[in-house]
Parts: C-alpha cells; sequence; structure tokens
C-alpha cells in the first residue's frame, strides 16, 4: 500500500520555509491565482511520489520561473534567459542517472529560447520540459509574448495582436511535434480542478518518460497571470478554460513506443589509430595545465591551441580546446583556452590560467593579470614590459618573429616557434605527440618542414637564452 499523505500536506520536494522575506517567510514570489505555485505543486508531487528527490535537478532561467530555487528541495540551477535546454543538455550528460527538469516560461522558451528548445528536441536529449504558456510577459510588464493570441492586448499591442503586424501565435507543441526526436508530448490546462489533476498526470508521465530512457518529454500548462491580464483569479481561471483552449487544443499529441524509436547508443571512446596505447598513459605527476593562447588574427593562434589539445590527446591526457576571436579575419584579436589534465576536464573555460601564452603585447596587458600566482607568462618580445612586470610569475620573452623569419623563412611560423619554446621550458608533452600532432593538423609537406625548423628553432634559443 502506498504511504497516506493528507492531500494539502507540503511536499516533502519543498523546503520547510520559503526565504523571500525574514518577516514573512511563508510568501511566495507569486501573484494571487498565478499557475506558477499550482504546477510547482504537481512537480514536487511527482518528484516525491517517484521517489527521485536526491536525483532530480531543476533547471531555471530568468522570467517568473527564476524563482523555483526558493521552493524546490532539489539540486537547482538558475541559467540566463532561453538557455535552459542547453544546461539541461550538459548536466544530463554529465550525469545521465540525474532526473533533469526544464522548467520555463513562454517569453523565455518561445522567444530567445526557441533554438535551444528545437535542437535539444531534435537531438533526442533525454530530460523533461515543463512549459508554462501563460500567452503574455509576466514579469517585465505585460508585453505581447510568441504565445499571445489574436486580438489579445499587451503593453505592447494595445489595441490587441494583428496577424498583419505581429502575425500568429506559435504552437510549440505543434511545431516540436514535427521533429523525429520527441518521445512524449502533451498539452494541458490550469482552468479548472479536474485540468489541473490531468496536468499532474501529465507532468508525472513525462519525467516516468525521462526514467525510463525514452528521450524528450515535454509538457505544456497552460496557466493563468491574473495581475498581467488584469483580472481576479477566477476570471484568470476561467479565461484558460474558455478563450486559451481554443487556440491551444489540450492532448497527449505525441507518446512514442520507446522500442519502436529506442535511444540512439552513445558512440564508443575515442580509439587511437591502430590501437596505438597513449604515449602517457599514467603520468608520473599529475598534470593540470590550463593555458590561455592569444594574440592577433592571422599568428595561427587558434592552430597553436588545436596542437596543444591534439598532442595531449596523443599522449592519453584529457584535453579541451576551446577557441574564441573577433570578427576580423585577419589582424582582429584571438584566443583560445586549452586544458591538458590527466584527470577528467570539469571545463573547458579557462579563467585563471597557469600558462599564458602571449603572442602580442596587446595580448599580455590583456590576460596578464589573470595568471595565477606561480604561473608562467611566454611573450613574443625582446622584453616583458615595464609597467607589466609581476614578481609571483615565471616569464619568458624571446623576439619569437624575428627568429621565424631567420631560421624558418616566414613570419608565420612565429606560432611554431612559440610551440618549441614552451616545450622545451615546461617539457609540457612527449616529443612524439607533438609531431605525431603536427603531422595531422598540418597537410602541406611545406609548412610541415616549415614549421619543425620553427619548432626546433624555439627549442633550441630557449635552451641557449636560459642555459638548460
Amino acid at each position: 500500500m502506498p504511504e497516506y499523505r493528507p492531500v494539502q500536506e507540503r511536499s516533502r520536494s519543498f523546503f520547510p520555509l520559503f526565504e523571500r522575506k525574514p518577516d514573512n517567510q511563508n510568501a511566495t514570489h507569486y501573484c494571487p491565482g498565478c499557475g506558477h505555485g499550482i504546477v510547482h505543486k504537481l512537480i514536487a508531487r511527482a518528484i516525491d511520489d517517484l521517489g527521485i528527490q536526491d536525483r532530480a535537478i531543476l533547471i531555471s532561467p530568468v522570467g517568473c520561473s527564476v524563482f523555483a530555487y526558493f521552493y524546490f528541495d532539489t539540486g537547482n540551477v538558475q541559467v540566463a534567459h532561453g538557455r535552459a535546454p542547453a544546461v539541461a543538455t550538459a548536466i544530463k550528460r554529465a550525469r545521465p542517472d540525474a532526473i533533469v527538469i526544464s522548467y520555463q516560461g513562454d517569453g523565455d522558451l518561445a522567444a530567445i529560447g526557441t533554438a535551444e528548445i528545437l535542437h535539444a528536441a531534435a537531438r533526442d536529449e533525454n530530460f523533461t520540459t515543463i512549459f508554462i504558456n501563460n500567452a503574455i510577459y509576466g514579469m517585465t510588464g505585460g508585453q505581447l509574448a510568441p504565445t499571445s493570441m489574436v486580438g489579445q492586448k499587451s503593453t505592447t499591442t494595445p489595441a490587441g495582436r494583428s496577424i498583419w503586424n505581429e502575425g500568429y501565435p506559435l504552437h510549440v507543441c505543434e511545431v516540436l511535434n514535427t521533429l523525429d526526436g520527441p518521445a512524449y508530448i502533451e498539452r494541458v490546462a490550469l482552468g479548472d480542478n479536474k485540468m489541473i489533476l490531468y496536468a499532474a498526470k501529465a507532468i508525472r508521465a513525462a519525467i516516468q518518460a525521462q526514467m525510463d530512457r525514452r528521450g524528450f518529454s515535454f509538457v505544456e500548462v497552460l496557466s493563468p497571470c491574473p495581475t498581467v491580464w488584469g483580472k481576479d483569479p477566477v476570471a484568470a481561471q476561467q479565461w484558460v478554460r474558455d478563450e486559451m483552449t481554443k487556440v491551444y487544443p489540450l492532448g497527449v499529441i505525441r507518446d512514442r513506443d520507446p522500442w519502436t524509436h529506442p535511444i540512439p547508443v552513445p558512440p564508443p571512446p575515442f580509439a587511437f589509430p591502430s590501437g596505438a596505447p597513449p604515449l602517457l598513459a599514467k603520468p608520473d605527476e599529475p598534470v593540470d595545465y590550463r593555458i590561455k593562447v592569444a594574440g592577433f588574427g592571422g599568428q595561427g593562434v587558434l592552430l597553436l591551441g588545436e596542437l596543444l589539445a591534439e598532442a595531449g590527446l596523443q599522449a592519453g591526457l584529457s584535453v579541451s580546446w576551446l577557441p574564441s576571436y573577433g570578427p576580423e579575419m585577419r589582424s582582429g584579436t584571438s584566443h583560445c583556452h586549452v586544458r591538458l589534465s590527466s584527470e577528467e576536464v570539469d571545463s573547458p573555460l579557462v579563467t585563471n590560467p597557469n600558462v599564458l601564452i602571449a603572442l602580442n603585447e596587446p595580448s599580455l596587458r590583456k590576460f596578464l593579470h589573470t595568471v595565477e600566482p606561480g604561473g608562467w607568462v611566454f611573450f613574443n618580445g625582446d622584453a616583458i614590459p615595464a609597467d607589466c612586470a609581476r614578481a609571483d610569475v615565471r616569464a619568458v620573452a624571446l623576439p619569437m618573429t624575428s627568429l621565424a623569419v631567420q631560421t624558418a623563412g616566414d613570419a608565420k611560423a612565429t606560432n611554431m616557434v612559440m610551440l618549441g619554446v614552451v616545450q622545451q621550458a615546461l617539457h609540457l608533452l612527449p616529443a612524439a605527440a607533438v609531431d605525431q600532432a603536427m603531422h595531422s593538423l598540418i597537410h602541406s609537406e611545406r609548412w610541415l618542414a616549415i614549421d619543425h625548423m620553427a619548432l626546433n628553432a624555439g627549442s633550441h634559443r630557449y635552451q641557449e637564452r636560459c642555459h638548460v
């Protein structure tokens, strides 16, 4: 027999107090008659009944949905406007056993987040989205939303939505149903108590679909917004039932049989060519290089980062490479983030590098202050500028562009001279791994020869300069 609980008992998945105001900790953020409180209760009860409180992670973006973390005693991640599906994807892939629930409003999901939800559904990501559709921007003053109905008045459409000016409302469930990916799609409403009971079943069914690894599940909830609509709570609920459901029909739109469309099997782990083992299967010392490579566009910044990452991969390390560059193809700013680690890489973003590779002075000035104490700074110049000197980092300055021209005959090889210097200074990676990476990424025999000369020149110059 299931455990008996009074109907009005507080869900175990809610915090005991809602810490909004010190003097009124039982007050919620929501207006009287708002649908968010009802949906919160339905989600919390589903979490309780399914026994997943310790595994549940709610994703709440901008809008009224942002307050979810005040109420749910589960994992909570608050994200940027429209980006809940992207973050939910990342969390679910990193923690497949977690039950990830994205909780979004119509202004968030159906406007700035349209691309995010479409592609998550197309990929059939195995998480659940609860979509609150109140046909208006509730938090920011009542502007027209993508789901506002034809003729509906808002602060930005005081005469009502016109198909000639604002177009037709967006039917999100129907759009998602055109995709091959989603497993479960349903639209429900909060128009009366019977509808709320159906909504409870739909939310539970969507979460259960995720637990059964059926794929992407989506529930749209037609919800009242009395304050912005200018109605009392009872009239707002009636408007959901009598008007919104005419435009947005209720019901199960898709409930796919998992056996006819199973979730794709993940690809096998990376395998080295011909089964060759990594060069550094178990490094003697823990490796954790957080490297930022920066310079002008055209200096080979991104290629240098790719080479470091590829060589690290060949050496058996966990790696990541994340580029960032300006709009100009040449002479614009450019930098990339590289992680080389003997442990799994938690984030590709390098905020405080322990190795900064600056191919020009603007990059040195931009990123020098971010280098952690004890880190390394490699600069393409005769000397570190006096006003950039830091006593708590180890700095190496060499005129690498001049050296590239002298030894390799081309200034474009500056990045390879730099690689040689960094390799010699840090003994970063096995020479064989770097050589394999160069052959993998540099396809011109002419440039491969030039880059090898530049690499050796950088290594030798560092030896001469530092008497290694």
